[in-house]
């Protein structure tokens, strides 16, 4: 019985994170692009001013508002859930298996994603609801349900079915096992106490709601990214002198029509095709529809404003802390180790080798134990308000069903640590991109109205365009 449902699931992830729905995926990256008028490059100031410029101004937030995130909570809430482990052990395995040309076609996937991420959140913004306590919700089953209009009311409850049930495992079993793999590395944590602690923590803080989610990630998340930019920065130091050729051997194995073994020409771009697509999309998570959800609790009355978050976001994950990983990785020269993967152990292992390689004595494994760690509660803490609105969806918020979630959520934190569930694993790997085909379709159908609200918003603020 186990044997069949892995197959079956096996066949529909093949589909899932297969070629057609990776080039749909950054296909709807560069048609939002063009419709949009690339505002990932041509507003570029702008985004920069209203995201990583915000930060070092005051009074822009609504910080009295008790039920809702400000703009920075949002988007820390987001980021948490989407800087996870696929940053560190999803880059390094895209590598082994595509090569360096999947570094280009990573970040080749991110730039368009950029846009797309933008455009779900300009929806989540319009399209959003509030509850009965004054709580804003939002996300793909709102934009497809108000924008599409209820005759579609049936693709949002897929969507809803598909995050819902990912929540379990993408965003919490994967990530629990790796902490509790990195707690026993560290100080020598059991499995099971790493499980019973984190479920405690995690308890703690998701019982509050999103208010409590936003603020706690509100700090882990500026800290984990700052701590792993600085041990890249001093991987790139280090090994200075080699960052040319680096970039070189990345450009020219991405457009390497070269046979493998015996293989027809062009399997090497295909495969680095595949693999950078695939991993940055599984990094970000531009078009999955997750972020969204997070979005749409934010205090911001502008769509366009939160959405340049967006952008934001997608640069951070990928073009910063995925590159990191793949630069440690490339200059290390890990990747061509006999065994490939496997003469490590883990994707994970592989990363830490690879940093240990270049920092010295051991603190490269340190870093990627600790990130880890950071990386992953932090996913976990993000996915468990997704799971929650898209169950709440369904549910039309009922309590109880609100409470069992929350319930099983935190189990499911023992469970993932104990090493237990790798099929609900694989089911949820599926399912998470099975998250993008409503959305997708949902984003095609309202590209319109991302446009019109960005002539809009400039249009009503002329000074912006400077």
């Amino acid at each position: 019985m186990v044997e069949t449902i892995e197959k079956i699931n096996s066949a529909v992830n093949d589909f899932a994170w297969g070629p057609f729905m990776l080039v749909l995926l950054v296909g709807t990256g560069i048609y939002l692009s063009v419709r949009t008028g690339f505002p990932q490059v041509g507003r570029f100031k702008f985004i920069w001013r209203n995201t990583f410029g915000s930060l070092f101004r005051k009074g822009e937030t609504k910080d009295g508002d008790k039920k809702n995130l400000t703009p920075f909570q949002a988007v820390t809430t987001a980021l948490a859930s989407t800087v996870g482990t696929g940053n560190i052990a999803g880059v390094t395995g895209a590598i082994f298996v595509g090569g360096p040309g999947a570094v280009f076609w990573m970040w080749f996937a991110a730039f368009f994603g950029m846009v797309t991420k933008f455009a779900e959140i300009v929806l989540a913004m319009k399209y959003r609801e509030k509850d009965e306590k004054g709580a804003y919700e939002g996300g793909p089953m709102y934009y497809i349900k108000n924008g599409l209009g209820k005759n579609w009311m049936w693709l949002a409850v897929i969507f809803s079915i598909f995050g819902g049930l990912a929540s379990f495992g993408i965003g919490n079993i994967a990530q629990s096992s790796e902490i509790s793999g990195a707690l026993n590395s560290l100080f020598g944590v059991t499995p099971l106490v790493a499980g019973i602690i984190l479920a405690v923590i995690v308890a703690l803080i998701i019982i509050g709601g999103i208010k409590s989610i936003g603020t706690v990630t509100s700090y882990i998340v500026p800290f984990m990214s700052i701590f792993y930019i600085i041990a890249g920065i001093f991987v790139i130091i280090l090994k200075i002198t080699q960052i040319p050729a680096m970039f070189a051997l990345i450009f020219r194995e991405a457009f390497s029509f070269k046979a493998i073994e015996g293989g027809f020409m062009g399997i090497v771009i295909m495969n680095a095709m595949k693999q950078g697509f695939a991993r940055g999309v599984f990094s970000n998570e531009a078009g999955l529809g997750s972020a969204p959800i997070a979005h749409a609790a934010s205090t911001t009355k502008e769509p366009v404003k939160q959405g340049m978050w967006g952008v934001f976001e997608v640069f951070v994950d990928t073009i910063v802390i995925c590159s990191i990983t793949c630069f440690a990785v490339l200059l290390s020269g890990i990747y061509q180790a006999d065994g490939g993967v496997s003469a490590f152990g883990s994707k994970g292992a592989a990363a830490a080798a690879a940093f240990n390689q270049i920092l010295p004595g051991t603190i490269g494994g340190t870093v990627i134990q600790i990130s880890l760690l950071f990386f992953a509660l932090s996913t976990i803490l993000g996915w468990s308000y997704y799971g929650e609105k898209c169950w709440g969806f369904i549910t039309n918020n009922n309590k109880i069903v609100n409470w069992v979630y929350k319930i099983i959520f935190i189990i499911m934190c023992v469970v993932g640590a104990t090493g237990s569930g790798t099929l609900m694993w694989d089911i949820s790997d599926t399912l998470n991109g099975l998250m993008a085909i409503p959305n997708l379709i949902a984003l095609l159908f309202l590209s319109k109205v991302v446009a019109d609200e960005i002539k809009a918003y400039f249009a009503a603020h002329p000074k912006d365009e400077k």
